[in-house]
């Protein structure tokens, strides 16, 4: 699938128009659906190699990907099998229950670990996820998304030192049409 027509998917799986409230509050006119790609076995392959190529050119000493949860944990499972890196789910808050977990799966104090998101809009569930890392003392640097919104999200994460890298901004999305998702020839 080229980026065109993943693009193209995107929009045409995902996009919906209307009056959206969004987890950082604000209010939208479009809405990214997360779970309507993330759910797609063909988006889901696809979009695992991009992560994986991210990871490769933008953080090649990461030892690990980590994914907080619920949305990014199965982009991080789909960039795992595709780069063959391990992955850690960061919870929400601790696990009040067996291990008390904030973060799922092995990792070594020391790692360099790339942050996998699906959607960004002002960074703050990354952000989040960054200070868990980091209080588990991982090493974060970069974060790769499905899709920047381009609302702050990229300039909030470069404050706490943490680059983001999307394979699609938002307006990509918004503006994909099928005759640019067709091949040439």
């Amino acid at each position: 699938m080229t980026d065109d027509e993943l693009k193209l998917a995107l929009r045409e799986h995902a996009y919906l128009e209307g009056d959206f409230l969004l987890r950082s509050g604000k209010r939208s006119r479009y809405y990214l659906d997360k779970y309507r790609f993330e759910t797609r076995p063909d988006l889901l392959g696809a979009l695992g190699e991009r992560i994986a190529a991210a990871v490769t050119e933008f953080e090649p000493q990461a030892a690990r990907l980590a994914g907080p949860e619920l949305g990014a944990v199965a982009l991080a499972a789909a960039g795992s099998l595709a780069s063959g890196l391990p992955f850690v789910i960061v919870r929400k808050a601790l696990k009040e229950y067996g291990t008390s977990n904030r973060l799922e799966g092995a990792y070594e104090e020391g790692e360099h670990v790339c942050l996998v998101e699906d959607v960004v809009t002002s960074g703050g569930a990354l952000l989040d996820a960054v200070a868990a890392l980091r209080e588990a003392g991982l090493r974060v640097r970069t974060a790769i998304c499905v899709v920047d919104r381009e609302e702050g999200g990229a300039e909030a994460l470069a404050r706490e030192t943490v680059q983001l890298r999307p394979i699609f901004r938002g307006s990509d999305v918004r503006n994909a049409t099928k005759s640019a998702a067709k091949p040439h020839g």
